[in-house]
């Protein structure tokens, strides 16, 4: 293990000390599963006391970098990158971006116009039986009359989350996170009402039916024609607003 015990100097000392092992094991120097030294050497190592030392662990425990184990082999060790538990910063951030406007719905269909696509061309070449499974059971529930309102919306992520999983792309999954996880429950959120289930229940068989056969064009299509009909009603739903605002 190398890290840079010099240049901590004075002002938020933890944070500059929780920076210093970040940046260790964001360039590699500190492995995944590596034990951190203790919270005495760290601080004899640092010149600080043992409390910042607590705190700068803290930090880096809230970033999902570190994690203690107890017991004779127990220590502090290098987590090893967990895309669920990361994507709930990235989440959080971008349902607080879109709440406040920041994106607006032309930006978040291209965005996911564009990304998705990749994923149902990966898919269409790399998918599993589990995958196509898990996107069948998504779609009988969903036809089901008897499924909530919030459970099709649940129903919905799963079924896009199963897609992207079915890319067999772990650094494409990350990054689809955002979209799946933020984007999509959002919109949802707004077009339930107007919305009819049936439409999104025959879009989603026509992708998983090309995923299936392996015909890459057919499922973005049917990807295209989803989000086109998600656009229509999402604006069918603001103009539906202001027209009782203005009632």
């Amino acid at each position: 293990m190398v890290l840079n015990y010099d240049g901590v100097v004075r002002g938020s000392v933890a944070k500059q000390v929780a920076d210093s092992i970040r940046e260790a094991i964001m360039d590699g120097r500190l492995k995944m599963d590596e034990r951190l030294p203790t919270e005495e050497e760290l601080a004899r190592r640092f010149g600080i006391s043992r409390p910042t030392v607590r705190e700068a662990l803290k930090r880096l425990a809230a970033q999902n970098l570190i994690q203690s184990k107890r017991g004779p082999s127990g220590g502090t060790f290098v987590m090893r990158p967990d895309p669920a538990g990361l994507s709930g910063t990235i989440t959080a951030a971008a349902t607080l971006l879109v709440g406040v406007g920041a994106f607006d719905i032309d930006e978040i269909i291209t965005a996911r116009r564009e990304t998705e696509a990749i994923c149902c061309r990966l898919a269409a070449a790399n998918r599993k039986e589990e995958e196509l499974a898990a996107m069948e059971a998504e779609i009988t529930l969903q036809s089901d009359s008897a499924t909530s309102d919030e459970e099709f919306c649940a129903s919905d992520v799963r079924f896009h989350r199963a897609l992207v999983r079915a890319s067999r792309n772990g650094p494409l999954e990350l990054m689809m996170y955002t979209v799946i996880e933020a984007f999509i429950p959002i919109t949802n959120m707004i077009v339930v009402r107007m919305r009819e289930r049936q439409q999104i229940v025959s879009l989603h068989r026509d992708m998983l039916d090309a995923v299936r056969r392996s015909d890459a064009p057919a499922a973005i299509t049917a990807l295209e024609r989803l989000l086109d009909y998600l656009r229509a009603m999402y604006n069918a739903t603001l103009t539906a607003r202001a027209a009782r605002s203005a009632s």
